[in-house]
Parts: C-alpha cells; sequence; structure tokens
C-alpha cells in the first residue's frame, strides 16, 4: 500500500505577522481599536483595586516589623481585585468587543463609535446583564493577578531590602515590579484565553452557545488544542504586563513619596 500524504500543517502565526496582517488590511489605526474602552477600563479597575489593597495593607500591617504577612497580601489582592473588576466589567466586556469588531466579516460588524457608544448598545441589545457577560472570569482573573501582581511585588522588594541587595529607589522598584509582572503573566494567561472565548462567542437566537461556561470553555480547548492552549498569546501578554507592571509601581512609589513628603 501507498503512503497517503498528509497536507502540511498551516504555519503559526505569530505576532508580528498578525500585526501586519491587520495594518493591511485596515490600518495602522486598527491596532489601537478599543483603546477608550481600555483607558476607562484601567481608570476603574486599577483605582479601584489598589486603592483598596492600600487600606487592607495599612490595616493588616504588623506595627512592630512594619511588614505583612505573605497570605495576608495575597488575600488582600484577592479581595482588591474581585471588587475592582466588578467596577470595570463593562468597559472590559467593550473593549474585547471593540477590538474583535474590525476582524468580523462586513456584515456582522457592530461599528462600535466609542466604548460608551459599544456599552450603550450592549445594554439596549442585549440587556443590562450583557455588561457583566463573563464577569465571573474577568473577577477570577483580577482576582489571580492582583493577588500575584502585589502580593509578589511587596515580597519580592521586603527581600531585596532584608537581605540588602538594594537601596530603597528605583532599581529595587523596577526589580520587584518586573518579577512581579512574570508572576501575573503565568498566573493570569490562561483566564485571560478562556475570557476571551467566552466574551466574544456568537450566541444566535434558537442557537445553543458554543460554551456553557469557563470550565466547560476550558476542557473543551485543552481537549481540541491541548493544555498549552491555554498559554496561546504568552509572549503578548508578557510583553503588555512586563512594562505595565513596571510603570505602575515605580509611578505608585512616587506618588507615595510625594504624599510622604506633605
Amino acid at each position: 500500500m501507498g503512503h497517503i500524504s498528509l497536507p502540511p500543517p498551516p504555519p503559526r502565526v505569530g505576532l508580528v505577522s498578525v500585526g501586519m496582517k491587520i495594518i493591511q488590511q485596515d490600518g495602522a489605526a486598527a491596532l489601537f481599536s478599543g483603546v477608550s474602552a481600555t483607558v476607562l477600563r484601567q481608570t476603574l479597575y486599577s483605582t479601584t483595586r489598589m486603592g483598596l489593597y492600600d487600606i487592607l495593607k495599612q490595616k493588616w500591617t504588623d506595627p512592630n516589623s512594619n511588614n505583612m504577612p505573605l497570605m495576608k497580601k495575597i488575600t488582600a489582592g484577592l479581595i482588591a481585585g474581585g471588587v475592582g473588576a466588578a467596577v470595570g466589567n463593562p468597559a472590559d466586556v467593550a473593549m474585547v468587543r471593540m477590538q474583535a469588531d474590525g476582524r468580523l466579516p462586513l456584515a456582522q460588524r457592530r461599528n462600535y463609535k466609542s466604548v460608551l457608544d459599544a456599552i450603550s448598545q450592549m445594554a439596549k441589545n442585549e440587556g443590562v446583564a450583557s455588561l457583566w457577560r463573563g464577569s465571573s472570569l474577568t473577577v477570577n482573573r483580577a482576582m489571580l493577578v492582583t493577588a500575584s501582581q502585589l502580593a509578589s511585588y511587596d515580597q519580592f522588594k521586603e527581600s531585596i531590602l532584608e537581605k540588602g541587595l538594594m537601596k530603597d529607589g528605583l532599581g529595587t522598584h523596577i526589580t520587584a515590579s518586573f518579577a512581579a509582572g512574570f508572576v501575573a503573566a503565568v498566573a493570569s494567561n490562561p483566564v485571560d484565553v478562556i475570557k476571551t472565548r467566552v466574551m466574544n462567542m456568537k450566541v444566535e437566537a434558537g442557537m445553543v452557545p458554543p460554551y456553557s461556561g469557563a470550565i466547560d470553555c476550558a476542557m473543551k480547548t485543552i481537549r481540541a488544542e491541548g493544555p498549552m492552549s491555554l498559554y496561546k498569546g504568552f509572549i503578548p501578554t508578557i510583553s503588555r504586563q512586563g512594562p505595565f507592571t513596571v510603570v505602575l509601581f515605580v509611578t505608585l512609589e512616587q506618588v507615595r513619596k510625594l504624599l510622604k513628603e506633605f
């Protein structure tokens, strides 16, 4: 019997090739689709979680050692992340929808004009509850990210200072924040993959949804594509989380320094 020749597997699509394809098809401006939603989401989410974490940190810090145990840091991060995600979820859904809209066929595009238009259209056409579609995933992700990001930053910073590796300054803040960004990326990437698929699925009237929930989506994804499929997009994730976390904590430390002077 002759051997059956199988077609070669499709080439893997990378970050650069996707970016070039988007620019060719929709122009450079398409790379910034959903920016208004991203800004609103980060404003609501980050302000809430950072503020609440600091409040809990002040309450739970040991006055003698001036440190907070790791488990309390994680608990504070979980609480702060969950509350922040609930507040920012409508903008989060709008961000995912706006970024995906340009990749849809023309007949299926929703053509959102802005984040407020996206939120308004979703509330009008799909009900107010649609603004919290996938909120369980968003809350779980935010709890993981905030706990891993804030707790690991404080822990890395304390370890660096206690061991005398560096003084409390910019070098310490950058080192601890980059390490925290890596930890957050590892913890959050699987939830990101599932969240995006659930939020972006099209639910046709009278048809069974592609996924019944987050766990169903995770199981179907692993079954069809393997466990490492949950780490698709990890390079873009760490490329975003690393610089963002560095800017976040370096800025936060400078703000804290200014507030102490007043």
